[in-house]
């Protein structure tokens, strides 16, 4: 473990590559956890973690929600919809409010970016950030990572080339990433609509204008982005089947990603039909359900991350 541990997880950018090595590596006892009869051990006992959601969300939820209590933490679930918030009350107002839980961590997702940062700086407890608005979506990134070590068997991403499909503008999952994938090594590509590509991309992020340029480009994964119709305040396309034409994973095209060997993801949750055709998930080389999986495990290494006081789960 680091000897200058962090006390929170906010962005990436924040997180050296030998950090984010040591998070990865930490995973691993978690998801060997899951082979055995009992999948629960004492290391977050007696802690409290603390979820607070501004945003709907069923998968980081849940996974940080089994993460948590799989290490024995209590873990408190405050439902936005029915407490002071929808009074009027702030969010530094709420976290003071809860401090007298003594909660050891917060894990927090808001609509607007900077928000886990503001929570961290008025708290104690170590801040994860589960998502805030278009900015940062850190333990999806992590979990991205920790997927791609499972099927090339190193954190060594050199050679590797990953291309993000699809709402780049909406999307801090791509933000992340790209960003983990980068500081590991590897290269970058991105395709979309002109509409939801922002223009000013770093330099050592390709932009591809169609498929073809795509495929000549020869990805180790396709990463498909979901289409987050209720972040547009506009229409940013046509129609879900014109974009899915375009720029979905059909049939055709997963054709050719298979016949190269690649791998495909996606963060979820998926709408069919428009960013892959339903093949998509029966393919031998889909990591989505793998994604999952190791949303728990790398969430559980986060938290005993932040903890390095607490011994070791192997």
């Amino acid at each position: 473990m680091s000897s200058r541990p962090r006390k929170d997880l906010l962005q990436i950018e924040d997180l050296s590559r030998a950090e984010i090595e040591e998070v990865l590596a930490a995973a691993q006892p978690f998801k060997d956890l899951f082979k055995r009869s009992v999948k629960k051990v004492p290391t977050l006992q007696g802690k409290t973690v603390l979820s607070l959601f501004y945003e709907p969300s069923t998968r980081t939820s849940s996974s940080f929600e089994v993460a948590a209590k799989r290490l024995s933490a209590d873990v408190t679930s405050l439902d936005v919809g029915s407490s002071s918030v929808t009074k009027g009350e702030t969010v530094l107002d709420t976290v003071d409010t809860l401090q007298a839980m003594r909660a050891d961590y917060i894990i927090i997702r808001h609509k607007q970016a900077g928000i886990p940062n503001l929570v961290a700086r008025h708290t104690r407890a170590s801040v994860i950030n589960a998502g805030d608005g278009f900015h940062a979506h850190p333990t999806q990134a992590l979990l991205d990572a920790s997927t791609l070590v499972d099927v090339w068997g190193s954190a060594n991403f050199a050679g590797k080339r990953v291309l993000i499909v699809g709402d780049i503008l909406h999307s801090r999952v791509a933000r992340s990433t790209s960003r983990v994938v980068q500081v590991l090594g590897g290269s970058v590509g991105v395709l979309g609509p002109g509409t939801l590509v922002p223009p000013g991309r770093p330099p050592e992020i390709t932009k591809f204008r169609d498929w073809g340029e795509a495929f000549d480009w020869k990805p180790d994964v396709v990463y498909l982005l979901r289409v987050q119709f209720e972040r547009q305040g506009e229409q940013f396309f046509p129609s879900p089947g014109e974009y899915h034409t375009v720029y979905g994973l059909t049939s055709e095209r997963l054709s050719r990603v298979a016949s190269e060997g690649g791998w495909v993801m996606h963060p979820g949750p998926i709408n069919r039909g428009v960013e892959l055709t339903d093949a998509v998930m029966s393919y031998e080389r889909c990591l989505v359900n793998r994604q999952v999986e190791n949303g728990i495990a790398t969430r559980m290494a986060v938290l005993y991350w932040l903890k390095p006081e607490i011994e070791s789960p192997a």
